[in-house]
């Protein structure tokens, strides 16, 4: 009975990742790394947004084997099927359906004032389509729907948790509680990973160089050449500092994988050049997420399994739903579904 009560006192951690892509060591750590611990200590919801990645024209032969990729991918990372709750968007109707209801609470001067609204229309000028703009109600129903205490953003994603509290907020103002308004979520412990060949702007797996950042599905020698041209400066001192950014950021990374001090990894590389610690650094980073890149490929090469474990993910997150959202529709007045 105390375990029981103890369980259900965890808090619910919400995250959802678009399929463009694999993490890059940013993500990884970031929050990636974390991820198999947090699923102990908070009730933990991972979820493929293959919904929002139609606001950009998708091939859907891709769509479709990226989506399985990113599934897979979460699995790899130490996602348990039988800890945390993981399943696919679009698999769960419940998501549009609070979106739509979400929308027309929603203001149009609110939507048009979202940064990355702004920012996606000036990129893709010739396809500024009407979920870009609403974009903002769907992931305020991921949200809501799971009643999240807390959701991990990003700084381009913190005006997006804004608006999802202020749209809880007047719902449940209007109709009494309803939604538990979400926090953000701060690792307690975490860094900065910038770009290996232009250290002042944030490593991205967008970005058009592919020798700025290392994905953690990278085969090791791919690591290591991508860190033997990593950007430093006309020095050739291991020291962190002011004006050194491409030391810095490898030091940064360094000290995370290693759990060294910036101090204890001067000391380690007095009288050494860049390229030793080029090499160093690129050799802890191919080591920690190797077991990652060797459980991708053996969930990606069983597609029975990912099935088997996206739908039943689907089905939890379906029933879990259905309770916010059978309440959302009673609330608003609509007619209880036979």
């Amino acid at each position: 009975m105390e375990e029981t009560e103890k369980a259900e006192r965890k808090k619910v951690i919400l995250s959802g990742i678009q399929p463009t892509g694999v993490f890059t060591l940013g993500n990884y750590i970031g929050a990636v790394k974390n991820w198999g611990k947090m699923q102990d200590e908070y009730h933990c919801a991972y979820f493929i947004a293959d919904l929002h990645s139609l606001t950009i024209r998708q091939d859907p032969a891709a769509l479709r084997r990226q989506s399985l990729d990113a599934f897979a991918l979460l699995l790899a990372c130490g996602i348990d099927p039988e800890k945390s709750l993981v399943f696919i968007q679009s698999h769960v109707p419940t998501h549009s359906e609070l979106s739509w209801v979400l929308s027309c609470y929603t203001q149009f001067g609110e939507l048009s004032r979202m940064t990355q609204f702004k920012d996606k229309s000036a990129r893709h000028a010739d396809n500024v389509n009407a979920g870009l703009f609403t974009y903002p109600a769907l992931m305020a129903a991921d949200i809501l729907l799971y009643q999240a205490d807390m959701v991990p953003v990003g700084d381009d994603q913190r005006q997006h948790l804004e608006f999802t509290r202020d749209i809880a907020t007047r719902f449940n103002n209007l109709y009494g509680s309803t939604f538990k308004l979400p926090e953000a979520y701060i690792p307690k412990a975490g860094a900065r990973v910038m770009s290996l060949q232009e250290p002042t702007k944030k490593m991205s797996k967008s970005d058009e160089n592919q020798n700025a950042f290392i994905t953690i599905l990278d085969e090791p020698n791919v690591i290591i050449n991508k860190f033997k041209r990593a950007v430093t400066d006309s020095e050739k001192e291991v020291r962190f500092s002011e004006g050194k950014d491409g030391i810095n950021n490898l030091m940064t990374i360094y000290s995370v994988f290693t759990g060294k001090t910036m101090e204890q990894i001067e000391a380690e590389f007095e009288g050494k050049g860049y390229g030793d610690f080029k090499l160093a650094v690129g050799e802890v980073v191919v080591e920690e997420p190797r077991e990652v890149r060797e459980n991708f490929k053996r969930y990606i090469a069983d597609k029975a399994y990912l099935e088997q474990v996206y739908r039943a993910g689907a089905e939890k997150a379906a029933a879990i739903s259905a309770r916010t959202m059978t309440k959302v529709k009673k609330k608003v007045g609509l007619l209880a579904s036979l």
